[in-house]
């Protein structure tokens, strides 16, 4: 509703056009950069399993795009969200041998991002 005069013609409506829906990217990366990107399909969640087989993704990544990296050793850093402490996410974590690093206690101080560190 606008105020207007009475003899003034109506107010003009635009046509909305839909706006571009959001896109979820996880990043995974180390010291020498990207290892892998993954989109979220629109209308879904990350969940366990979601988490898991993403798990496995990065360890092909790793293993295509780092050579003999995985034989050092996959230091692997993420938060304490629902999805990736869900016993599928630790359970895949736990299959492709990344050690998985303490997830600290909150600081306002520090903003930690989640990290793949390959050695």
């Amino acid at each position: 509703m606008a105020w207007k005069n009475v003899s003034s013609p109506p107010p003009r409506k635009f046509c909305v056009v839909a706006s571009a829906h959001k896109v979820m990217a996880t990043v995974f990366w180390d010291a020498e950069g990207i290892v892998l990107i993954d989109y979220l399909e629109h209308g879904t969640s990350i969940t366990g399993i979601y988490n898991a087989d993403l798990i496995r993704k990065v360890q092909a990544a790793v293993k295509e795009k780092r050579r003999g990296k995985l034989r050092h050793g996959v230091l692997f850093h993420q938060d304490n969200a629902p999805a990736h402490t869900s016993s599928q996410t630790l359970a895949a974590i736990r299959n492709v041998e990344f050690e998985l690093l303490a997830h600290p206690q909150y600081s306002s101080d520090l903003a930690p991002s989640d990290l793949l560190f390959v050695s």
